[in-house]
């Protein structure tokens, strides 16, 4: 009685010991899941987007002009070169202008010379009137000589302004820093007043313009809220805001669009004139269903995540997505609010092939 007694408290602790051992993912090299870093799937208040092209323009687009006419006499600068503010881009013969600038200085001195005579003459008559020596008409004639000295000084000295003024204008100057994108003159060539001499744009200030259908003016008018794609040559695009939005106050007779001026903060580098950019104005709110970002992976054509779950355990899953907002994708299909995924798809994958082992331990375990 015993013996018998004895053996069935050992048949349960002999079917413990000869069972097959239970893996958890980890036990095979990889991550339990429950230690893998993780986001829970989740709505987002996103903006609700009017997606539009815009062709990005130069704020700063000048053709400079001759000022004076001369002999083209030095081109510096052309197409492409890129020139600071206040640089000479053209130099036009000065010689004629030179003579001028000399006669004007001649002019003043001699205006200058002139006006002291005219001084001295008219302390003398001044003292002499003063003692009854000469008439009120000689004091009159003293004073009127003064006077038109003074008057001839004061036209000899904007002569001589003048003419400095046209010799100048003998060196054509960048108005601001840009690059050059025509040029109109050539060497020899008589350059008259106004006749345009090169044309340049400035890369530092730029805008975007686009053509909002008047159904959208009034989100533009009211919210404000314009976000614009700019190409970084990678796979996504570079988000910004304008520093200022411009609504033009009619429409396009033609089209019934507004024309609308988004200026660009500075400092945007592989942006040029006449480039087209996507435009996304917002025209209110709404909740969609997002990922982190960190949590995609991209196998090919396939998009998935590492869905994490507590019953079974970690599986990849195929899911489609939409538009980045700030470090979070749209689900469109594949995922549910409150599902898990994994933020380090790698160590997701460890744990996945780690826990697949685990099973196939099991299975062969259980075939013996």
């Amino acid at each position: 009685m015993m013996t018998q007694q004895h053996n069935t408290r050992l048949l349960p602790l002999l079917a413990a010991l000869l069972a097959p051992p239970v893996l958890a993912a980890g036990d095979a090299g990889g991550s339990a899941p429950s230690a893998l870093p993780s986001a829970e799937v989740a709505y987002l208040t996103v903006p609700r987007e009017y997606r539009l092209d815009g062709i990005v323009e130069a704020v700063n687009r000048t053709t400079v002009s001759a000022q004076t006419q001369g002999q083209v006499e030095e081109i510096l600068y052309d197409v492409d070169d890129f020139v600071e503010k206040g640089e000479v881009i053209a130099r036009l013969r000065d010689n004629e202008h030179r003579a001028r600038v000399a006669q004007a200085a001649a002019e003043l001195k001699s205006a200058t010379a002139e006006l002291s005579r005219a001084e001295d003459e008219f302390a003398r008559v001044e003292g002499l009137y003063a003692n009854k020596n000469v008439s009120e008409s000689e004091m009159d004639r003293a004073e009127a000589e003064l006077a038109g000295a003074e008057a001839r000084l004061d036209a000899a000295q904007a002569a001589l302004e003048q003419a400095q003024e046209q010799l100048a204008y003998t060196r054509i100057r960048a108005p601001y820093s840009g690059i050059v994108t025509n040029r109109h003159v050539e060497l020899g060539e008589i350059a008259s007043p106004g006749q345009p001499v090169m044309s340049g744009i400035s890369l530092e200030e730029l805008r975007v313009t686009v053509d909002v259908p008047q159904s959208v003016i009034p989100a533009v008018r009211e919210l404000g809220e314009v976000n614009v794609y700019l190409p970084n040559g990678g796979d996504e695009a570079e988000v910004v805001q304008p520093e200022r939005i411009t609504v033009f106050p009619f429409a396009d007779m033609g089209s019934n669009t507004f024309k609308v001026r988004l200026d660009l903060p500075e400092g945007l580098e592989n942006l040029f004139p006449g480039m087209f950019v996507k435009t996304g104005i917002v025209t209110g709110k709404k909740e969609e269903l997002t990922v982190p970002k960190a949590a995609v992976v991209y196998r090919s054509e396939v998009t998935g995540v590492y869905v994490l779950d507590p019953d079974r355990g970690v599986h990849f899953r195929q899911i489609r997505v939409g538009r980045d907002h700030g470090g979070a994708l749209v689900v469109l299909s594949g995922l549910t609010a409150g599902e898990t995924v994994a933020l380090d798809p790698i160590a997701a994958g460890v744990a996945l092939k780690a826990q697949a082992k685990a099973k196939a331990g099991m299975g062969s375990d259980d075939d013996g």
